[in-house]
């Protein structure tokens, strides 16, 4: 399930208020700068900090590496 492009939009981390990516196919938000992931349910965004999961150094790399392949534009320019 996708999400909606205006909601995509403003989606910012509630921690830090910066820009997300939206990995679709697995269904999360990623914030780079502090290396986390937050799940999609149901095709509502878990924005919760303390529901955010952290990723090791060389899973974040293999996410930058595909958010620069695949051309995954942030939710909103920082």
């Amino acid at each position: 399930m996708t999400l909606d492009a205006t909601l995509l939009s403003i989606l910012a981390c509630p921690e830090d208020k910066g820009p997300l990516y939206y990995f679709a196919s697995e269904g999360f938000l990623f914030n780079p700068r502090l290396s986390r992931k937050y799940v999609v349910r149901d095709g509502i965004p878990v924005m919760l900090i303390e529901e955010a999961v952290s990723v090791d150094v060389s899973e974040k790399e293999s996410l930058m590496r595909r958010i620069s392949k695949e051309g995954i534009a942030p939710t909103f320019a920082g």
